[in-house]
């Protein structure tokens, strides 16, 4: 298995994001636009990102500086926690006010109001996991 948020663990990703119509497909209908990156918490730089137009994942691979939308972190030991067992709704909500999943870009709280979002967003975790 690729190193999690690695290039070739980032365009695996891409891969099961496209291929999943809860996921890629939800977001084309709604034609999501952003650049997303992973990464870990308290490193000045995420590790791997997502550009994604209309819903399907365009470029993946490691982070160098592109413009992001949204960045989210968490520690090496969470992620993996999420990828044995992705997460429910209440989990990501408990993670994100007790701080174990931070957005130093993008505003979770609008996002996940928005039930268009938030069901691609927790399924993500799930396709995450399949990467």
């Amino acid at each position: 298995m690729a190193e999690l948020f690695s290039e070739e663990w980032m365009k695996s990703f891409a891969e099961k994001w496209n291929a999943d119509p809860e996921l890629g497909g939800a977001l084309e209908k709604i034609g999501f636009n952003s650049v997303i990156a992973y990464g870990f918490d308290g490193e000045d730089k995420p590790r791997g990102y997502l550009k994604v137009e209309n819903g399907k994942v365009v470029e993946a691979g490691t982070y160098t500086d592109q413009e992001l939308n949204w960045d989210l972190r968490a520690t090496p030991e969470q992620w993996q926690k999420w990828l044995s067992k992705p997460p429910g709704m209440m989990a990501l909500g408990m993670a994100y006010t007790s701080r174990k999943l931070k957005f130093n870009v993008g505003d979770y709280a609008s996002m996940i109001k928005d039930p268009r979002m938030a069901g691609p967003f927790i399924h993500s975790f799930a396709v995450m996991a399949q990467a």
